[in-house]
């Protein structure tokens, strides 16, 4: 291996190594916005320490086709030391400053699904409600007008056969439920 591919691989591993720590902080501070369940962070560490690896490596493959020597790790500690020392609060400040603006950004759009697409349909909801009712008011008022004569012509025709065939006491108790309810719902109190 040449010295400028040694060049080359170190200024990779310190813009690795600056990626790293932009990274972890970045995880850091969502991690910390989101109050991940206990059970989860380590989970997320390993996911975290994983993709960190497949990428150094990716890296480390890109400049030097993988071979790795002592500069690779100065590279990546230099990397992420240059970082904590000058961008870390800059990046948290940052990343705080996004998932605010993430975070109205989505009440904002909550908002507005709630304001044309909820409220619409409840809109909807309550007037086809109303509809409804108005029409089965209207049924029940039409069918009152209408099968009142007709009920008490059909009392009237019934009343001679009724007499001459006396009834059992079940048909009574019959009768007079549907009476009750033909009262309730089609005559005036």
């Amino acid at each position: 291996m040449n010295l400028h591919v040694q060049w080359v691989t170190l200024l990779w591993m310190f813009f690795s190594g600056g990626i790293l720590g932009v990274a972890f902080d970045s995880y850091r501070v969502v991690s910390g916005q989101l109050r991940f369940p206990r059970w989860t962070v380590h989970a997320l560490d390993l996911l975290y320490w994983a993709a960190a690896s497949v990428f150094v490596f990716r890296m480390l493959y890109h400049s030097n086709q993988g071979q790795l020597r002592f500069y690779v790790f100065l590279g990546l500690f230099v990397g992420v030391w240059i970082y904590f020392l000058f961008l870390s609060v800059i990046t948290e400040r940052f990343v705080v400053m996004l998932m605010v603006v993430i975070k109205r950004i989505y009440a904002l759009v909550v908002r507005l699904i709630e304001l044309f697409i909820i409220a619409p349909i409840r809109i909807l909801l309550k007037g086809t409600k109303l509809a409804l009712g108005f029409v089965w008011i209207v049924v029940l008022f039409l069918g009152r007008i209408s099968l009142l004569p007709i009920w008490r012509i059909l009392r009237w025709m019934s009343r001679p056969l009724l007499r001459r065939f006396h009834i059992p006491e079940r048909a009574d108790k019959l009768k007079s439920w549907t009476v009750q309810l033909w009262n309730r719902w089609f005559t005036k109190n």
